[in-house]
C-alpha cells in the first residue's frame, strides 16, 4: 500500500522515478545533492514507491523528541559526527547480520555546501562487500530515484570519478550548496 501510494503521490506531483534497481538484497545507496530539507521527505517517497523498506542515516541531533521515535520507526539511522564511534563497522555488521538491507546515506553529510564528500559510505560498501546504487533527485528534471550501480574496487579515486560522472547533469533544488564530488585533500 505504501508502494502505490508513493507512487501516485509522485505522479501527482510531476516526478518521474528511475527504477534501475540493483539485482541484490543488499546495497548502498548514496543520495545526492542534498541542497534542502525537502531532500529527505522527497527521497523516501521515491524509495518507497520503488518498493523499498530502506534504512538511513541522519546526523544524532534530528533524533530527538518528539520526532525521534517517529524517524527510527521509519528507518532513521543517527550517526553522532563528532566523534568516532565505529559507525563504519557496525553498518558493515549490520549487513553481514541480514539477508537483505538497503542504506542510504547523503555523502555531502549537509545541506550547505562542502568542499568534498565524506567517504563514509565508500568504506562502509568495501567493508560490507555490497554494491553502491547511484541515488538522485534532479529538481530541474523532476526525476529521482536509482540510476546506477558501483562496485567499489578499493581504489577511491578512480571510483570517484565514476560517481562524478554520474551525477555531473544532475541538479538539487538549491544548486549554490552542491557540495564538490571530491575526496579531502590529505595534508
Amino acid at each position: 500500500m505504501l508502494e502505490s501510494f508513493s507512487k501516485w503521490l509522485l505522479t501527482l506531483l510531476g516526478w518521474r522515478l528511475d527504477q534501475r534497481l540493483p539485482d541484490t538484497h543488499k546495497y548502498l545507496i548514496i543520495g545526492a545533492f542534498h541542497t534542502s530539507n525537502w531532500d529527505m521527505p522527497l527521497g523516501l517517497l521515491g524509495l518507497w514507491a520503488l518498493g523499498l523498506k530502506p534504512r538511513w542515516v541522519a546526523k544524532h541531533t534530528l533524533f530527538r523528541w518528539p520526532l525521534g521515535p517517529f524517524l527510527k520507526a521509519i528507518g532513521g539511522i543517527p550517526v553522532d559526527r563528532r566523534a568516532h564511534t565505529g559507525f563504519i563497522d557496525r553498518i558493515a555488521a549490520a549487513y553481514d547480520a541480514c539477508d537483505e538491507l538497503v542504506v542510504t546515506i547523503a555523502p555531502e553529510g549537509t545541506r550547505s555546501k562542502t568542499d568534498y564528500w565524506k567517504t563514509g559510505f565508500y568504506y562502509i560498501a568495501i567493508a560490507a562487500k555490497v554494491p553502491i546504487a547511484l541515488g538522485y533527485i534532479d529538481y530541474p528534471n523532476k526525476r529521482l530515484g536509482i540510476g546506477g550501480m558501483l562496485n567499489p574496487g578499493g581504489d577511491i579515486e578512480a571510483d570517484m570519478a565514476i560517481i562524478r560522472d554520474f551525477y555531473s547533469d544532475k541538479t538539487g533544488l538549491r544548486p549554490e550548496n552542491q557540495g564538490e564530488i571530491r575526496l579531502k585533500r590529505r595534508a
